[in-house]
């Protein structure tokens, strides 16, 4: 198979749940998890008679979303009728946004490659979801569950100009982070409140004229949404080159071998039937409402990276993952405000609080030691009197369980002190160099480098207690005598 003769070209479709408490057309909750078909009411079952009545906070999201990825915001759209029949669908159409969506062009832009590309939007517009088809509940039926139907979504449409899986990854990873930031979506793939279909062709390198495309859909991670275009990619290939033609069809993902399959082909595009929807008036979206929500927007995570770069003299992988969330983008900056070692700040949100937040799946927010106490534990490791890692593994945790005390405190009573006497740390040098005679002579005939692996020796010897930038020159002294 010969790769590199090909170019894959694929276009994304993203739709995004909106973080509203009520749905689209009614005022029935979009909380996740409830119990089948309690998050209902007459309108989203469709009950005759009834009028949709727009919930204007998905506008607000819409808009914010598009300004955010450079889109032109539409002064006047309308919501239309999308006619297809499926059983978890009550009203036989979706209503959705057709010809006049509320978003316009725009681009998000990505880091590949150690340079930058703009992924082009076409479009983004609002619609409502349906129900949920539930096929492996009962023997011979199948179960409809409607809390999702009428749930607001955006889909948002890329042009086909992404050219490698990785683009798609980072593409879609940068995506989930602003509709996060924004507040505008959780992006939880896993409960389907962010999903992704890819539309997949492949070309010869070169070529203008895009191949027969094939739509891959229910991809429920980022991770899977890669591996889907790699696998698809391969099995273009090889079609093309055993002489076969490929088929338009749509196709689905089992993470569980690894593979695609086809789900049904799809010839001709569909005929939707689409229309202006009767019952809901245009939308017209004024300048002085434009405005009000471009205010709203908070300083975008690549912004906020700039300024980081700049102000804290942080580095990129740095300031990239303190602007992962907004909850830690915050609590460095109200740290950086009392202690001006910025560095030491990111490591400890990058590091231990982050990783403690994920292993209990909790935000930042809900860390459990108060700012204060995250202060003067960060202060406290920069005097020296306590190692990072000893502060992070042991001294934070115990702060958790028991907050009342300060972060010296609570280290001398369990001990936990650097030790820095010279009598102690030249005992512990001492024995690692009697315990290492064939290192030592391999270290005097010019193997420099194997000084850390004495000093490894020393903080192991002292279960973490040295002080490492003391040993270091004791054990140089020690080895050149």
């Amino acid at each position: 198979m010969n790769k590199e003769k090909y170019e894959v070209v694929i276009g994304l479709e993203v739709h995004a749940q909106l973080l509203t408490k009520t749905k689209l057309f009614s005022g029935d909750l979009t909380t996740f998890g409830s119990e089948p078909n309690t998050n209902v009411s007459p309108i989203s079952l469709a009950h005759p008679g009834t009028l949709p009545v727009l919930n204007t906070a998905v506008v607000d999201l819409a808009i914010k979303l598009g300004l955010a990825l450079n889109c032109k915001i539409a002064a006047q759209n309308y919501f239309a009728r999308k006619n297809y029949f499926y059983p978890d669908l009550p009203k036989g159409f979706q209503t959705s946004q057709h010809s006049d969506p509320i978003c316009i062009g725009g681009y998000l832009t990505i880091e590949h490659n150690n340079s930058t590309k703009d992924v082009l939007l076409n479009r983004i517009h609002m619609e409502e979801d349906a129900g949920k088809s539930i096929h492996d509940l009962l023997d011979n039926y199948s179960a409809i569950d409607l809390n999702r139907a009428g749930t607001p979504l955006l889909e948002i449409v890329t042009e086909p100009c992404l050219h490698s899986a990785d683009e798609v990854y980072l593409y879609l990873t940068e995506l989930r982070k602003i509709l996060r930031w924004l507040n505008v979506c959780d992006g939880n793939m896993e409960e389907g409140s962010m999903r992704c279909d890819a539309n997949i062709s492949i070309r010869i390198k070169g070529e203008k004229e895009l191949g027969t495309r094939v739509e891959v859909k229910n991809l429920n991670s980022i991770r899977n949404v890669k591996k889907a275009i790699e696998i698809e990619f391969e099995r273009l290939i090889k079609i093309i080159e055993t002489g076969e033609k490929i088929t338009q069809e749509t196709r689905s993902y089992n993470a569980d071998n690894n593979t695609t399959f086809s789900l049904r082909s799809k010839e001709e595009a569909d005929d939707y039937r689409y229309f202006p929807e009767p019952d809901l008036a245009p939308i017209n979206i004024t300048d002085e409402y434009l405005l009000k929500i471009k205010k709203s927007i908070s300083t975008l995570p690549i912004e906020l990276q700039k300024k980081y770069i700049k102000d804290y003299d942080l580095s990129n992988y740095d300031t990239s993952a303190l602007c992962t969330e907004k909850e830690d983008a915050n609590l460095f900056e109200t740290i950086a405000k009392e202690i001006n070692n910025y560095k030491s700040i990111a490591n400890w949100i990058t590091g231990p609080i982050k990783n403690y937040c994920n292993e209990n799946k909790i935000s930042v927010n809900e860390f459990p030691i108060a700012v204060k106490s995250i202060i003067d534990l960060i202060n406290f490791t920069n005097t020296g009197k306590i190692h990072f890692n000893i502060a992070s593994s042991k001294l934070m945790l115990a702060m958790i369980d028991e907050m009342n005390l300060t972060a010296e405190a609570q280290a001398i009573k369990l001990n936990l002190l650097q030790e820095n006497n010279d009598d102690a740390l030249i005992e512990w040098v001492n024995k690692v160099i009697e315990n290492m005679p064939d290192k030592v002579k391999e270290y005097k005939n010019g193997k420099k480098n194997l000084l850390g692996l004495f000093a490894g020796q020393v903080k192991k010897m002292s279960a973490g207690k040295a002080d490492m930038n003391k040993v270091n020159i004791l054990l140089e002294q020690q080895l050149t005598k």
